[in-house]
This record gives C-alpha cells, structure tokens and sequence, in this order.
C-alpha cells in the first residue's frame, strides 16, 4: 500500500508541475501577443514635385514616433521612400528638395549618379536588407505590365521608377525597358500589403478621383498597347483598389501646384501643405505608438 501511495504522490505531483509550466508558457505567449505591435507599411505615392508634401508628412510621423517598417513607393514616392529606407530622416530630404543641385538634376542631370553618390550604394543588394525594407514600382513598356522592384542596384530602380515617357529616358534592368511606375500603380498599397504589413499609411499626392473604367479596345477591336492602356486606364482600376487598403489616408490638398514646379517658393509651400495633411490625422497616428 505504501508503493502505491507512493506512486500516486509522484504523479500528482508531477501532473501538478505539469499544471504549472503550461500555465507559464500560455501566460508567456499571451503576454508577447499582447505587447507585440502591428507592423506599419508606409506607401508613398507618384506626383512629380508634389514629392515635396510626402517630406511634409514624414516630418509629422517622426514628430509622432510612428514606427516604419517598410516602404513601397512610386515614381517621386520611389525616390523619397528609397532614400528615406537608406537612412535619411525627413529634415535631409527636406534640404534635398529645396537645394538647387536637386532641382537642375530634375531637369538635366544623371539622377542615377546622383542617387549613387547620395546612397554610398552600387552593388546589388536585397532591398528588403535595407534600415527599412524597401520596394518600388516600375513598368516594362514593352508589355506594359507592372515590375515590382526588391533588388538589384538601388539607384537604378530608383531611377528607373521615375523614368516618366517622354521626359526621361528608359531604364535597362534584366533585360527589361522599364518606365514609371505611374502607368499601372501610383499607389502601391497592395504591394506594402504583400511585404507584411498589418496597417498601410498612404501619403497619397493624386488630387483627382478616378471612375474605373470596363471598356478596353483590345477587348473590343483587338488593339493592345499604349493606346488601349489610354483607353481603359489599368492603373486607375488599381489605383482604386488600393485606396481601400490603406487604414491611414494622407492626401495633401496641392491644387494651385503642378508636377513640375521644382522651385524653392513652391517646394516650401508643398512641405508645409504635406505638414498640414499629416496633422490632420494625429489621432490616428498616435493610436500606433506604443505607450
């Protein structure tokens, strides 16, 4: 009788340390579940020199504390979240914008040995490595479909992602001729979505709503290309669809500015407008700052 009480003594008390330590691995996990925060994708949208007000903008989300911890970005939004992963804060940018080197590059300089110089970087590299994880957009002309950029040179994607037709020259990336990544997606909410991001911030620079459109030529009369692209518009199709992705909007209100206007009066007038817009969603930003 003593063995048998014995054993029973051992087993309760093993099936009570048992009790214990699952009591403490559940308590463990919910308390990492708990303190863990959601991961923030920023999405910077294209606009030419309404690039300015995204530079606005992240000097609010710096202010706030808002964590970042990933980038995509098209066309200006590729250059300013391209050099904003590398290291670079709001307030270098800010002096970026409104210097004239950056203004006469915009008009006739090598962006790419510019982008080269300012980012130490040459060699390919996994975007993704970056102090931000990064991603950008470009398009390949010939097929006119969307190329999402993770690797590779830096400076050349950043190049390539603002190779706007017609005023920049193409840019030759394995094998591919690739444009704006305007022409099919100005706001990359899906493609921060893809990179693991639980909310999407969007500094969106478009100041127009578009309808999306049913009606293709190349659907109708067989014709493809850059004519049925005009036609049918892809890109506002996705531009919509990615709206609705986005938890928190900033959309500076630039009417009165055009994509072109790289002089100092206007960028400094953008910045601030970019400040004002950001401002005007504090309480949301602050709702993801950690106490």
């Amino acid at each position: 009788m003593r063995r048998i009480a014995f054993k029973i003594d051992v087993l309760r008390r093993a099936f009570m340390l048992c009790v214990v330590v699952m009591s403490c691995l559940l308590l463990n996990a919910q308390t990492e579940k708990s303190s863990a925060r959601p991961r923030v994708g920023l999405v910077l949208s294209g606009g030419g020199a309404w690039g300015a007000a995204e530079v606005g903008a992240l000097k609010v989300l710096e202010e706030v504390g808002v964590p970042i911890d990933m980038i995509a970005g098209t066309s200006i939004g590729g250059i300013v979240g391209g050099l904003y992963a590398t290291g670079y804060r709001a307030e270098q940018l800010d002096s970026m914008f409104r210097s004239q080197e950056w203004i006469d590059l915009f008009v006739n300089g090598n962006l790419k040995g510019y982008f080269e110089r300012i980012t130490g970087l040459r060699d390919t590299i996994d975007f993704y490595n970056l102090p931000i994880p990064f991603a950008c957009v470009a398009v390949d002309i010939q097929n006119q479909k969307e190329v999402v950029l993770r690797s590779g040179s830096l400076p050349a994607a950043m190049r390539a992602t603002m190779a706007i037709p017609g005023v920049f020259s193409a840019v030759r990336i394995n094998g591919r001729t690739l444009v704006d990544g305007g022409m099919m997606n100005v706001l990359p909410a899906d493609v921060v979505k893809e990179m693991g991001a639980d909310v999407v911030i969007a500094i969106d620079l478009q100041q127009k709503d578009h309808e999306t459109r049913h009606f293709s030529l190349k659907n109708v009369l067989g014709i493809g290309g850059i004519l049925d692209w005009a036609v049918s518009r892809p890109d506002w199709k996705k531009y919509n669809e990615n709206r609705k992705m986005c938890d928190i909007y900033i959309r500076p209100d630039l009417s009165g500015y055009s994509v072109v206007d790289f002089n100092k009066t206007d960028i400094t007038a953008m910045i601030a407008l970019g400040e004002d817009a950001a401002r005007a969603k504090l309480k949301e930003l602050r709702q993801l700052v950690s106490p």
